[in-house]
C-alpha cells in the first residue's frame, strides 16, 4: 500500500465491528481482514459508504 491511497475507515458488523483499518483504494471495492477468530472477515462499503462485514472467509477456504 505504500505507492497508492489508503484511508482509514470503521468498520461495523462482524467479528471486527467498531475496528478501524487502512484501506487500499487503488485496490478491489472491499477488503478482508485477519481476525483473531481464525481466518479473515471480509468488509465492503454499502451505497452510503459505510464499511459493512459481508462474511467470514475460514483459514481452510484461503
Amino acid at each position: 500500500m505504500s505507492d497508492s491511497a489508503a484511508l482509514a475507515v470503521q468498520l461495523h458488523g462482524g467479528p471486527l465491528d467498531g475496528q478501524t483499518v487502512l484501506v487500499d483504494l487503488d485496490a478491489e471495492p472491499w477488503t478482508e481482514v485477519t481476525s483473531s477468530h481464525g481466518g479473515r472477515s471480509l468488509y465492503a462499503p454499502d451505497e452510503a459508504g459505510v464499511w459493512r462485514w459481508v462474511r467470514d472467509i475460514p483459514w481452510e477456504a484461503m
